[in-house]
């Protein structure tokens, strides 16, 4: 299932779950089957994978592959997303469904749960998909907020984010209610598919959180829909070896002085900072721009450097501003003008393990996953040349704010802005 595809599957499995208004003839169908001895009916929700004549492979939202074969008295329904009611479907013919649609597949099912005779196909097509693709992606971007967790009230389903810039710590309360959809990363996956069900009790303090919904007028308060957490151990140190062909990185770990071992991926996120950036960001880390600096922090009020009423919100559910304020820093700011990280890196070309040449002794930054006994975390974020911000601020991480929303059909999707 690919990932952008994938970033809707919830949202889709909702949709065809709760679509209500089914015909009496496919209960009339299911009541002579069950008269008849045969196996009780079933249904699966997931994307074709392949097509021969009558019979398709479905791979599940969760599970095995299931052998659909659809009955030559089969209704084929396309459901428009969003939609609930039947009744506003759209017949199709079999030969309409394409390897890529997404479907429910209603009829009797197999003992072993990996066959289902379909007597009903419901289809949100390919091109549905990338419509509320979309749709929930700039959702997400308008209407996100994320940041670290700092406290867990489950008394109160409340969790307090805290967004740390250079203008000082914010915290946000998150309020979660019966209806909130959680999910939580897995420790060895930096795909958002591969979130799982998940309750306010597993969070953390410490975790990142990304959450959709609406905020109060002050921002002080958010009312969550949904919500993605993660632990995404954050690794300042240098270089022990690099072996590209395995696609490992050994790091020198500077605050627990242990070697930490980290997988790199085709998804994982390789940059390096050129040295004007580095340069800039850290002597901005140690006040030394001068007054009126693009990306200072100590612009005139009312130049492009000063905080925005009614920006869009940016990383961290902060407010990046029109024009590049940074000074050619890479463009988004935080309020009261200091430059957005992560704003920064999504503007930065992207490398592999033999473009950075990681030599040892190299000081580098890299975000992962957890990982888990048997296995090592996997990179998110790597990035090099940063030793003159690690140099200006032993605790630049904190400014620096990495966020895994990036990869892996996250729930912005894209670079990082939420």
């Amino acid at each position: 299932m690919n990932t952008r595809k994938s970033r809707v599957t919830l949202f889709i499995s909702l949709a065809l779950a709760t679509a209500v208004g089914f015909l009496p003839a496919v209960n009339a169908s299911a009541s002579a089957t069950q008269a008849a001895g045969q196996s009780a009916i079933a249904k699966s929700i997931g994307t074709i994978k392949t097509i021969n004549g009558n019979a398709l492979i479905l791979t599940p939202t969760s599970g095995p592959e299931v052998a659909v074969n659809v009955q030559p008295n089969a209704r084929i329904l396309r459901l428009q997303p969003g939609a609930t009611d039947l009744k506003t479907a759209t017949p199709l013919s079999l030969q309409d469904l394409q390897v890529g649609d997404t479907i429910r597949a209603r009829g009797p099912g197999s003992d072993d749960g990996k066959s289902i005779n379909a007597l009903e196909i419901i289809v949100i097509t390919r091109s549905a998909v990338a419509a509320v693709s979309d749709q929930i992606r700039q959702d997400w971007q308008k209407r996100g907020i994320g940041g670290l967790v700092s406290v867990v009230d489950a008394s109160t389903g409340t969790v307090t984010i805290a967004i740390t810039g250079f203008s000082g710590k914010k915290t946000i309360a998150v309020h979660t209610g019966k209806n909130t959809v959680i999910r939580r990363y897995a420790p060895d996956s930096i795909k958002f598919e591969d979130a799982k069900p998940s309750t306010l009790a597993e969070i953390q303090p410490g975790d990142q959180l990304r959450a959709r919904g609406d905020r109060s007028a002050d921002s002080t308060e958010f009312t969550a829909e949904e919500i993605v957490t993660g632990t995404f151990p954050f690794v300042v140190g240098t270089i022990k070896s690099v072996d590209a062909s395995a696609g490992t990185v050994s790091v020198q770990d500077v605050v627990s002085k242990k070697t930490v071992e980290v997988k790199v991926t085709s998804g994982s996120q390789l940059h390096k900072i050129p040295a004007e950036m580095a340069q800039r960001f850290a002597a901005r880390l140690k006040g030394n721009m001068p007054p009126g600096t693009p990306g200072s922090g100590n612009a005139p009020t009312g130049s492009t450097g000063q905080a925005q009423s009614g920006a869009a919100p940016a990383a961290g559910g902060q407010t990046a501003q029109n024009g590049n304020a940074s000074g050619g820093m890479g463009g988004s700011t935080r309020p009261g003008g200091a430059p957005d990280f992560q704003q920064m890196l999504s503007r930065l070309p992207s490398s592999t393990l033999a473009d950075l040449q990681l030599q040892k002794g190299d000081a580098v930054v890299i975000l992962a996953t957890r990982g888990t006994p048997t296995s090592a975390g996997t990179a998110i974020t790597l990035l090099s040349g940063v030793e003159p911000i690690l140099q200006a601020a032993p605790n630049a991480s904190q400014a620096m704010m990495l966020a895994p929303w990036s990869l892996g059909g996250a729930p912005n999707g894209d670079a990082g802005t939420q």
